[in-house]
């Protein structure tokens, strides 16, 4: 099975909001889950480009970087990456922001009142855009009854399909993942394996569903 000739974006890793200059709110996602899906979508001939959030990881091979920092310049990012076939969003996109201070908050006898800013939903944006993905695969990190809160946000998001896991345990940073693959079809549940073989899996699966679409609507 084979993803010549399509282009997929691939989101991954947190974003960080700046609080002042040293200071940030952010999550736990140690991006490897998306990085391992950026490299075997391109292993298998996908054009990919991956935007990153903040994170140590190294480039897969034969994929396109693009770096961000916050939930408004990964949002800029995926649209300017459109067109694409497919679209993967697994980053964990903060919900907030603050407008930051320009210096250093110094601690004081009381703590400073953040007013919080809802960031842009760029899940839910790129399902309403006319430039939408044929494809547009979205990520639940979820800490309880895991398939119905995916199952609902797949619906609420407008996509095609969720990835689904229970991070509460050590999964964020960890090195395997078992994950709920909820479609309109139904459910497809993977017992843990390594990412990389979640990875290697769900290109598999985007490369089938793609090559089943007529051709002008991919």
């Amino acid at each position: 099975m084979s993803l010549t000739g399509q282009h997929i974006i691939v989101t991954a890793g947190p974003t960080h909001e700046p609080i002042d200059p040293v200071r940030y709110l952010a999550n736990r996602s140690s991006g490897k889950q998306g990085f391992a899906i950026a490299g075997a979508l391109a292993a298998i001939g996908a054009r990919v480009t991956l935007i990153a959030g903040p994170v140590a990881l190294t480039t897969p091979d034969g994929v396109d970087r693009v770096d961000v920092q916050t939930a408004l310049e990964m949002a800029a990012a995926v649209d300017a990456a459109l067109p694409a076939d497919a679209a993967v969003m697994v980053a964990a996109v903060a919900d907030w922001r603050v407008a930051p201070a320009s210096q250093k908050i110094k601690k004081g006898s009381r703590a400073p009142t953040l007013q919080l800013v809802e960031n842009p939903d760029i899940l839910a944006g790129l399902a309403r855009s006319p430039r939408r993905p044929a494809l547009l695969i979205g990520f639940a990190a979820e800490t309880e009854r895991v398939i119905e809160h995916a199952t609902a946000k797949r619906v609420r998001k407008g996509v095609d399909w969720i990835v689904a896991n229970d991070v509460s345990g050590d999964v964020m940073g960890g090195d395997a993942n078992s994950i709920h693959l909820v479609s309109a079809a139904g459910v497809e549940s993977w017992a843990e394996l390594p990412k990389a073989e979640v990875a290697a899996r769900l290109a598999l699966h985007i490369a089938a569903a793609l090559s089943a679409m007529p051709k002008e609507a991919s």
